[in-house]
């Protein structure tokens, strides 16, 4: 029993040290995608389908894959903060291939609502070490401008849909 006990070990020690030489681990992670490039990136904004609501867009247009903060930043011209992730989130990354798109869907007050601020633009950066992209009122189809109260925003999605699906779950 002894000798095949230490035939095992040896075993198991010779197969260590040939993985360890060649740089190869059997629980090695995946090398996870670099930070997306700010400028391989398309951010687009347009009406949402409720009141009160935008769609957002970003596009890889990069030829490598990356990645962006699961977390679009959205902040609002002359106001202090940005829309609070729903469901409530911390940072991450969200991966895209090239020419692959997220989704987001940003609520800036609800329905009805005669509080908060009116402001005439909004900004989104896919991630927060980004500049971001400033969209007027009138090109998320707030012509009277844009109502901010409690704005809210969902994680980056792979279709309209589900952004919309998870922004009309959260705000009801």
């Amino acid at each position: 029993m002894r000798l095949c006990s230490a035939l095992t070990a040896a075993v198991t020690a010779a197969a260590a040290v040939a993985l360890t030489a060649t740089g190869a681990s059997a629980t090695a992670p995946a090398a996870r995608p670099g930070a997306c490039q700010e400028k391989a990136l398309r951010i687009s904004a347009s009406p949402g389908g409720q009141h009160n609501a935008a769609r957002i867009t970003v596009t890889n247009r990069g030829a490598r894959t990356c990645a962006v903060d699961r977390i679009p930043s959205i902040t609002f011209r002359g106001l202090d903060g940005s829309a609070g992730p729903v469901p409530p989130a911390t940072s991450g990354p969200y991966v895209l291939s090239p020419g692959e798109r997220g989704y987001a869907a940003v609520r800036t007050a609800a329905r009805g609502s005669t509080q908060g601020h009116v402001v005439r633009s909004l900004s989104v950066a896919a991630d927060p070490a980004h500049y971001g992209v400033t969209f007027g009122a009138a090109s998320v189809g707030m012509e009277r401008g844009i109502r901010v109260w409690e704005p809210v925003t969902t994680l980056w999605h792979g279709s309209r849909g589900a952004a919309d699906r998870a922004l009309a779950a959260a705000v009801r």
